[in-house]
């Protein structure tokens, strides 16, 4: 079921899946990237860590990595912020090293996004 803020985002902004992630992580980096939102100082930014689903070492499941991408994905598309991370996944020269993950600061544009941010 489709919230009435999802709906009324998509209306101006392309829906982000957990799908979609995976897809343009691939593309970029031949990896699929454990991805992080993370709130500092007032500022929410998107992370991309340096951990992937192709490492051994790696914590996660690929349900559970699917599951994490997906919840993601919804808080990008309620705060307005899907194209943002979209068009910076697509063009970002960087790439995650151990210990140093990439770091994106969102520029939310949903009302409800001040309910991330506190």
């Amino acid at each position: 079921m489709v919230t009435p803020s999802i709906r009324a985002m998509a209306e101006s902004e392309v829906v982000l899946s957990a799908s979609e992630l995976i897809r343009l992580l691939r593309n970029r980096w031949q990896a699929s990237y454990d991805l992080r939102l993370v709130r500092r100082q007032g500022r929410l930014y998107f992370q991309v860590m340096w951990g992937h689903l192709e490492q051994q070492s790696f914590p996660m499941t690929p349900l559970a990595y699917e599951e994490r991408l997906a919840e993601v994905a919804a808080t990008l598309n309620e705060v307005g912020a899907a194209d943002q991370v979209r068009s910076w996944l697509e063009t970002t020269r960087d790439k995650p090293r151990m210990g140093k993950a990439l770091s994106l600061a969102l520029e939310p544009r949903a009302s409800r996004a001040i309910e991330f941010l506190l």
